[in-house]
């Protein structure tokens, strides 16, 4: 562990809606193919300078982590920009600290680096508990067991698949309250690391009075957004868009999965919504397993046609009438 001099900085508000480019009343599938198109676009693993397409990428994430989350979306909607205001919390009912149902603690002025999401994040949607509060992790709970220990800390961290399929190493920055000192702690990440896993810091929570042990730091995983796959537990799910007539026909079709790409054949007379299986082609697991990669059709028709098209059109609907 590494400790450096740095000041808390002011937390900012993030305006989510123009990170993706979308109104405020737009749709979740509106927002879904907002992200989606800059995220093919900002990815590191196609953008050229990938250092700026990084930290890109972040911003998008974080963005569609929230106006893709009805629940998340509508506790930012709730205060808008002035979220940090002091009667904020009393606005809604449930908004007050603690992490069970933790809403924004606006003004706490802890700071992390280094998690992949921002400070703004952080206390909008994470929140910083004590075991008073209800603890999720355990415990006595209650007074007793604050006398005994520091408060515990939570933060999210967030992980690429990549991560998730190798194991990785990452550096996180963690100034409390009040300190002038910013820590930096190496984090190991698992391979098979879960959504939602929590990684534990023990004893790097909040400090207590003079001999008692201070909490615990426990950074939940949150996976990155990929444009192209769907994370349900250990399978992941590839959305296949095809012309109706391959989808009628039959087609060989490529299909690139975290691995790199492979054939695949489309059997003749496939329907919208038809999900084809590729076992052990998932996430690891933690117990030495794979998931199973799948991948949905999505049927797409033309919007515009020639004279010739639509004779065809019309000559195939005479057959099926």
């Amino acid at each position: 562990m590494m400790s450096r001099l740095e000041p808390l900085m002011p937390v900012q508000y993030k305006d989510y809606y123009q990170t993706l480019g979308v109104s405020k009343t737009a749709t979740k599938d509106e927002v879904r193919s907002a992200f989606r198109k800059l995220a093919r676009v900002h990815h590191p693993d196609v953008a050229k300078d990938k250092k700026s397409a990084e930290a890109k990428f972040k911003e998008i994430n974080e963005a569609y982590e929230v106006l893709g989350d009805p629940e998340k979306r509508k506790k930012y909607d709730t205060l808008g920009a002035d979220w940090d205001r002091p009667d904020a919390g009393q606005r809604r009912p449930g908004w007050g600290g603690g992490m069970g149902g933790a809403g924004p603690q606006p003004g706490g002025g802890a700071s992390f680096g280094g998690t992949g999401f921002s400070d703004f994040f952080e206390q909008f949607f994470s929140g910083k508990a004590g075991r008073g509060a209800g603890n999720p992790f355990g415990g006595f709970g209650g007074a007793q067991e604050e006398e005994l220990k520091g408060q515990d800390i939570e933060a999210d961290l967030l992980v690429s698949l990549e991560d998730a399929f190798h194991g990785a190493k990452k550096k996180i920055s963690f100034q409390r309250d009040g300190a002038h000192r910013a820590e930096t702690y190496e984090v190991r990440i698992p391979k098979g690391v879960r959504e939602g896993q929590r990684i534990r810091l023990a004893g790097q929570g909040g400090t207590a009075a003079q001999g008692v042990p201070a909490g615990d730091l426990y950074l939940r995983v949150r996976f990155e957004r990929h444009p192209d796959y769907r994370v349900e537990g250990a399978d992941l799910t590839y959305e296949l868009e095809a012309p109706a007539w391959k989808a009628v026909l039959g087609a060989e079709i490529e299909v690139p999965t975290p691995e790199g790409s492979i054939r695949l054949k489309l059997p003749a007379g496939s329907q919208p919504g038809r999900k084809l299986r590729l076992k052990g082609r998932g996430l690891p697991t933690s117990e030495g397993t794979r998931g199973d990669f799948y991948v949905k059709l999505t049927v797409t028709l033309p919007t515009t046609l020639t004279p010739e098209e639509r004779a065809l059109w019309e000559k195939l609907s005479s057959h099926w009438s």
